[in-house]
């Protein structure tokens, strides 16, 4: 016997746009981004802690390298007809 949740849910995941690696590295891609714009608020906020600043560029700066790193790792997947 099959309940109801089974069957409303079991066709989702059938139909895919993307391979999941790429989805995943899309995904990832958007998460920091969404982070990334925020460093700098985050670095005015902390004008009085320059501990706090540091932190923050740092983070910042860790974040712009891993947003440049995954474009190129999803301009080659492009390169690879795998989107």
């Amino acid at each position: 016997m099959q309940f109801a949740a089974e069957r409303e849910y079991r066709h989702i995941g059938e139909t895919k746009g993307l391979a999941d690696h790429d989805y995943d590295l899309v995904q990832e891609l958007n998460k920091r981004l969404e982070s990334l714009w925020r460093y700098d608020q985050y670095i005015a906020n902390a004008e009085q802690k320059p501990e706090h600043q540091e932190f923050w560029r740092g983070l910042k700066e860790q974040d712009h390298e891993n947003v440049n790193r995954l474009k190129m790792l999803i301009a080659a997947e492009i390169k690879q007809g795998c989107f």
